[in-house]
């Protein structure tokens, strides 16, 4: 069998993809190819000067705007401000096991940008969308927890590590019922879930203690970037279906 990789995505020229978290890691690669296979790509940053940057490193049709997922303030701007279709949306930015602190809305902040900025997105932007939502999860999601009553960890000692890992479900959680919901109203737009297999990115690089060490000696046994980006490609532009 031959392995799938970036250089099979199809040509993807007249489509428009918005990506957020789109200057750095998964992201810029992931944007990166898109862009090479012919769509046009909105980088959706935080940092514009960093989102201009990773554009200039890219061919084809690229444009910057700011997004910073985890401001419901910034959130509702980006899609107020949007018009045209989207055929590719991407809830790719996230943050992972980082201290205990809340954003300007009162949300625990990787609760902010794993779920609440996606959910509130993906919701606003929604009758844009023409062809696919992808939400970049992982598999930390199966140790997780739903816990309507406690999404901002005020109820519990707080864990960065299980923060992340209910993030993630919830987002996943979801996507899937995204999925449901469109496929029940008989709409052609999919929801489909990508983890890139752990990829060696700069996601934890600020993490010490023994978590950091322990991600540190085992970075030879992740995807490097390239590879990790493979499955959110695949999921943004084969004929797979809804939900998968």
């Amino acid at each position: 069998m031959t392995k799938w990789t970036a250089a099979d995505l199809p040509d993807l020229t007249g489509r428009t993809a918005v990506i957020t978290g789109a200057s750095g890691g998964l992201g810029l690669i992931t944007s990166r190819e898109i862009a090479r296979a012919g769509a046009r790509v909105v980088l959706a940053v935080r940092t514009v000067s960093r989102g201009e940057r990773a554009a200039r490193t890219m061919p084809g049709r690229t444009e910057v705007r700011q997004l910073d997922v985890a401001s419901l303030e910034s959130v509702r701007r980006f899609a107020g401000e949007w018009t045209g279709d989207i055929d590719i949306l991407m809830n790719n930015a996230g943050i992972m096991q980082v201290p205990l602190a809340y954003t300007a809305d009162g949300l625990e902040s990787q609760a902010a940008t794993n779920y609440f900025g996606p959910f509130t997105l993906t919701n606003l932007l929604l009758p844009h969308v023409t062809g696919r939502v992808i939400t970049v999860s992982s598999q930390l999601h199966r140790r997780g927890h739903v816990r309507p009553g406690d999404l901002n960890w005020k109820a519990r000692r707080y864990n960065a590590t299980a923060a992340y890992c209910d993030s993630k479900l919830d987002v996943t959680v979801f996507a899937l019922e995204l999925n449901r919901q469109l496929a029940a109203s008989a709409s052609p737009v999919r929801s489909i879930v990508a983890h890139p297999g752990i990829a060696a990115t700069n996601l934890v690089a600020h993490v010490g203690g023994v978590p950091g060490l322990v991600n540190r000696a085992m970075r030879f046994m992740v995807n490097d970037a390239e590879h990790g980006a493979l499955p959110i490609l695949y999921a943004a532009s084969q004929d797979i279906p809804g939900g998968s």
